[in-house]
């Protein structure tokens, strides 16, 4: 029996799925789904696949995955989704199926407990509150019981506690072998639960960090894979980019100024010669960044050096690193520690200099020495201002040759699949950045009964988004959607202050409002979840990840047509490439990249087949430029209209019987101008 036979029948009617889990339905699209992608794990080939909202496609690729007896690993686009499909997806499939493969989740190693740096924090004496030291006793008493040390374990601890940098490890702060605690290594072992399983579940920042050689966590295991499952592949060109390419920062160097003194401790002799150089580059970080406010938020590297105290600034911190680089070599040998501190400083004086354009060689792993913003025409050197410090970074323009590259020396099979990959129909755009010269494609639409569940909602007489006058309206327009929805909706805005101004306009009304900063995300959403009314408000970062079925949410709004900002230093030099090279950035980069954002955020809406819900587009571009129906025809297909009278009939129709199957739609409304 084929690969593809043995995953059609686990998924189909009266196969292993249905009869062992509950609730499972066979769907049409899944199964050409899982026969397309068996196909391509039997032919070692590669397959680029969309599979709409509700396919099921993490289904689709886990039983041909543990059917195939292949080394598979499959990549997620963030941790959570790891945990999620690792956790709970993983171990359902598995048993349904009755395999007994082994399987491993593997991370980044800043997600896990390093024990060295635990032993020195205990010594911190800088921990700022009672409430920190409280958690790093909790982390302590954690650490004496856990199995394998993943910090997702602490319920409670926020992604960006600064308690974080004190228990894990980076690539630059690790001592490897001559660390005290490496027979007991949470990074080692679970390395080896990697190697040693069938079925590794990693997310992309690992996978492009090995892909880069930057050893983030596995790259011993990447020869032996014999097929790669790449899910929300949407996102990996954008990621890649930052992989192939160097980056330096201001919290890195902080961290290194404040390990050289916990690595004095017990090193007699050792203080006397590093306390001075410690503070001289702590003084020089803290002056850079004060003279770099005079700069906008994010900016190319010769915008940067054109302010002279901003070049004076990088001038003192590139001989505040090499000071304290020549003090770390006088003590180098008196510890591991010690060791570690004098290479990373070695290697922080070194892409300083690369980033300030003078002639060091890179590191082997994919590129040459820059002396511009743009090098040899594919590398942009800029810098992003947070708010406590910064960070430069040198990023190639096209990842397409280094992903090529590696996927066709692994000689394995390898699937590239989401919900978000076409434009209008197509996979061209996607496909180019991806280095994928002839894939084999396949498109599985949504399997929802969007004219009956959904309507797509275009309010008359808005402004141009550019036109002043454009948020009033906007908010005078979704007033009466909120009151027939009685809230329950998304609010998704182009910009931050877009979003802060019409948070300001709703407060005080009827509905619980949750605004994106206003509490970390996991907290909003399940506050909004259980508020039952609730109108939530975020912008771009929140197009996806949020994954709310039933009425609590069952309207989204888009204010503006997601096209990425122009003056994004690696945004602007990837249209001027395209410029020079005779083609078209609006056509070939910015209107497919908005295309694709513009479907995650529509996502949102329809979840499951018994959601119901109406999507809000207030950009009247859709109607009044050509390209507008680029937009819509990439949309799944919503009845549309421009009557809000068709929005609360809608709404009327959902609340007079909510249990009765959902009525036989009206007809489509006229939608032009």
């Amino acid at each position: 029996m084929s690969l593809a036979t043995a995953s059609r029948d686990a998924l189909s009617e009266g196969g292993a799925l249905a009869r062992q889990l509950d609730a499972f339905v066979p769907r049409t699209a899944q199964l050409r789904l899982a026969e397309a992608i068996a196909d391509a794990f039997q032919q070692r080939d590669v397959l680029l696949a969309e599979a709409g909202t509700g396919t099921g496609k993490t289904f689709a690729y886990l039983v041909p995955a543990l059917l195939s007896g292949l080394k598979t690993i499959v990549s997620t686009g963030t941790r959570a989704l790891q945990d999620q499909l690792y956790h709970r997806d993983l171990p359902r499939v598995r048993a349904a199926l009755g395999v007994g493969h082994r399987s491993a989740l593997l991370k980044g190693r800043a997600n896990y407990l390093c024990r060295y740096r635990l032993d020195q924090a205990r010594g911190e004496p800088r921990l700022a509150s009672p409430e920190q030291a409280a958690q790093f006793q909790r982390i302590v008493a954690w650490a004496g019981r856990t199995r394998h040390g993943d910090i997702a374990e602490l319920d409670g601890l926020a992604d960006d506690s600064p308690l974080l940098p004190l228990v894990t490890s980076t690539v630059d702060n690790c001592l490897g072998s001559d660390c005290p605690f490496w027979s007991d290594c949470c990074v080692v072992q679970a390395r080896q639960r990697a190697q040693d399983a069938d079925l590794v579940v990693v997310n992309h920042h690992l996978l492009l960090a090995d892909l880069a050689l930057k050893q983030e966590g596995f790259g011993e295991i990447l020869p032996g894979a014999q097929a790669f499952v790449i899910d929300e592949a949407h996102q990996l060109p954008e990621l890649a980019a930052n992989f192939f390419g160097e980056g330096l920062g201001m919290r890195p160097w902080q961290e290194l100024a404040r390990d050289c003194l916990a690595e004095c401790r017990g090193v007699a002799g050792a203080q006397p010669v590093l306390l001075q150089p410690v503070a001289t580059l702590e003084l020089a970080l803290r002056q850079l960044r004060a003279a770099m406010e005079a700069l906008p938020p994010r900016g190319t590297q010769w915008r940067a050096l054109a302010v002279p105290a901003v070049a004076d600034g990088f001038d003192a911190l590139a001989a505040a690193l090499a000071q304290l680089r020549d003090a770390l070599a006088l003590v180098r040998s008196a510890s591991p520690g010690l060791e570690a501190c004098h290479a990373r400083a070695v290697e922080g004086a070194g892409r300083l200099a690369r980033w300030l354009g003078e002639d060091v060689p890179l590191p082997d792993f994919d590129a040459e020495p820059e002396t511009a913003a743009v090098a040899d025409g594919n590398d942009v050197l800029w810098y992003e201002l947070t708010p406590r410090g910064f960070r430069c970074q040198r990023t190639p323009l096209d990842v397409s040759g280094p992903l090529r590259d590696h996927r066709q020396r692994s000689q394995a099979a390898w699937v590239f699949t989401s919900a978000t990959l076409t434009v209008d129909g197509g996979f061209d755009h996607l496909a180019a950045r991806l280095g994928l010269d002839d894939p084999h494609t396949l498109v599985q639409p949504s399997p929802f009964d969007w004219p009956v569940q959904a309507l797509c909602y275009l309010p008359p007489r808005l402004p141009d988004p550019g036109a002043r006058g454009f948020g009033a309206a906007l908010i005078a327009a979704l007033r009466p959607v909120l009151e027939a929805s009685q809230g329950r909706a998304f609010l998704l805005f182009a910009s931050h202050r877009a979003l802060r101004e019409a948070a300001d306009a709703l407060r005080g009304g009827p509905w619980p409002l949750f605004v994106q900063g206003e509490a970390p995300r996991a907290s909003l959403l399940q506050r909004f979840r259980a508020s039952g009314n609730g109108v939530l408000l975020g912008s771009a970062s929140f197009r996806e990840g949020v994954d709310v079925a039933g009425d609590a949410l069952s309207v989204v709004v888009i204010d503006k047509l997601p096209f990425a900002a122009p003056d994004e230093p690696v945004y602007e030099a990837r249209l001027d490439a395209i410029r020079r090279e005779g083609g078209n950035p609006f056509r070939d980069e910015q209107l497919p990249q908005a295309v694709i954002a513009l479907k995650q955020g529509v996502g949102r809406l329809i979840r499951s087949e018994t959601d119901r819900g109406v999507l809000v587009l207030c950009d009247p571009r859709l109607l009044t430029r050509g390209y507008g129906r680029v937009f819509l025809d990439s949309l799944p297909p919503f009845r549309r209209t421009r009557e809000l009278a068709d929005v609360q009939a809608f709404f009327a129709r959902q609340w007079a019987s909510p249990t009765e199957p959902p009525p036989a739609p009206f007809p489509d409304p006229d939608v032009t101008p």
